[in-house]
């Protein structure tokens, strides 16, 4: 099993989330986040006074997955994500060793 971890534009979460559910994703579970990279922020005026965000909003999205699923997720995300601007996310994929539904207690890809 894997996780796919992806940082992406809040707005394009539905986008995604859709994407991910036309391939057969059951699940997936967000948060909204802040951070930077190459952009570093960006300056707003605020009541005729210039300041800088350095933070900028994104949305981060864990999935666990089969090993077969992760490059046909990570092409659902890629499609779904990308605007072709700076900012539009990272994707990471880690291992996972193991997953337990707490209410069964299934393991392993029947718990995902």
């Amino acid at each position: 099993m894997k996780k796919i971890e992806a940082i992406i534009k809040p707005f394009k979460l539905d986008e995604v989330k859709d994407a991910l559910h036309e391939i057969g994703l059951q699940g997936l579970t967000a948060y909204e986040a802040k951070g930077f990279g190459r952009q570093k922020g960006h300056s707003e005026l605020y009541q005729g006074a210039e300041y800088t965000v350095d933070f900028v909003p994104k949305v981060k999205i864990e999935i666990v997955l089969p090993d077969e699923m992760v490059d046909t997720a990570i092409e659902a995300v890629l499609n779904a994500a990308r605007t072709g601007k700076i900012g539009d996310g990272k994707i990471f994929v880690t291992d996972i060793q193991e997953a337990i539904r707490i209410r069964t207690g299934e393991s392993g890809e029947e718990a995902v």
